[in-house]
């Protein structure tokens, strides 16, 4: 139906109401989804804890035993519609241009209200730290040091545990598939005592576009139209645990990153599973020394070599698997997502992924850990 919207602005034929109508929309739901992006309770109580549920659930329930992306190919038939028309356009010399830019924005004004209507508006909800309790503030630097020495022993222990030798790598022995039908379980656990972690009727895939994700350097993302949480099936297999649980905290509608990389290090360690376990308390590392070293550069060094030599090889083969996808359009997109998060109240753009050791801070005082 969207794709066959027709405009005659030309000839005798008169221009189709719905489709101008559509485009007209577009800024008028703009405006709204700003009137109610200042509106937080409203949109806590009525959406994120509302009707969002309902539709999150619905979408995973039907798609969610396809084997593979519905989104991704979804997409990529748009994208193939939109590099066909395109080529029509400028075959016929722009004969019909002004006809094809009311449809695009009719288009665009269907796909804005999908992503706001099916999952965007959560992006307005109350901060996760309030629904669980924690202490969410600025942090010293010697509370992030205890932090990573608390998480770091937990990782070094795990590494330990799992390969007998601390030399040794960690290599997680279960196919993709394997790890994402473990996810439940640990969300599962998790809502033991988290009640609004809880996930009903599971949807991980392994996304479509696995090469383009690693070209453009990321993990894994979310489909805000069809509700399934896409897994860069390429990246490491250590990683592949957390990735999951982050993708499916947003699935339940947690929008923001550090408050998705903090849902997925909590399912992970609530896991039954060594490796999830690890995956996790490896994410948390990870981050907590990136903070280090944005501090001190020579205490970051010191931690960097309390790290397993195990665990310092695994992540050096994980920073080679990125850099040779590096390539020199990658920033760019880098810089587009980054406008994406600061216009959807994440007002620090990809740096918000970070903003997780402010939670793993909370959280590790709050439970005298």
């Amino acid at each position: 139906m969207l794709i066959t919207l027709e405009l005659p602005i030309f000839g005798s034929m008169k221009p189709n109401k719905k489709t101008i109508i559509l485009a007209t929309l577009l800024p008028i739901q703009i405006l709204l989804v700003k009137y109610l992006s200042q509106k937080t309770e409203f949109i806590e109580q009525y959406y994120s804890n509302g009707i969002y549920p309902y539709i999150s659930r619905f979408f995973r329930f039907i798609l969610g035993w396809i084997p593979f992306s519905v989104g991704d190919l979804i997409g990529l038939v748009l994208l193939s519609m939109f590099v066909f028309e395109t080529y029509k356009l400028i075959k016929n010399r722009f004969s019909n241009l002004l006809k094809k830019s009311i449809q695009l924005i009719a288009f665009l004004s269907i796909i804005y209200f999908c992503f706001y209507l099916f999952w965007g508006l959560n992006y307005f909800r109350e901060p996760l730290a309030k629904k669980l309790n924690l202490k969410h503030s600025k942090y010293s630097t010697e509370q992030l040091v205890v932090t990573t020495n608390f998480f770091l022993e937990k990782l070094n222990a795990l590494q330990q545990n799992i390969t007998g030798n601390d030399t040794i790598k960690v290599s997680v022995p279960y196919s993709n598939t394997e790890i994402y039908k473990k996810v439940p379980n640990a969300f599962q656990n998790l809502s033991t005592d988290y009640t609004v972690l809880s996930y009903p009727n599971p949807a991980v895939k392994n996304s479509l576009v696995s090469l383009f994700q690693s070209y453009n350097g990321t993990s894994g993302y979310l489909n805000p139209i069809t509700g399934e949480a896409q897994v860069n099936r390429m990246i490491p297999k250590t990683g592949l645990p957390s990735t999951s649980c982050h993708e499916v905290a947003h699935q339940i509608g947690w929008s923001a990153e550090n408050e998705a990389n903090f849902i997925g290090f909590l399912a992970c360690i609530y896991s039954d599973d060594i490796y999830f376990q690890y995956s996790g308390y490896r994410m948390a590392v990870r981050y907590c020394i990136r903070e280090i070293r944005k501090r001190d550069k020579e205490l970051h060094k010191e931690f960097w070599y309390k790290i397993n030599k195990g665990i310092r090889k695994e992540l050096k083969d994980n920073y080679e698997f990125w850099k040779q996808y590096e390539n020199p359009i990658e920033p760019y997109l880098k810089k587009g997502y980054n406008s994406y998060l600061k216009a959807n109240n994440q007002t620090k753009g990809i740096e918000s992924y970070s903003y997780v050791v402010d939670l793993l801070i909370a959280y590790r005082e709050q439970n005298n850990l």
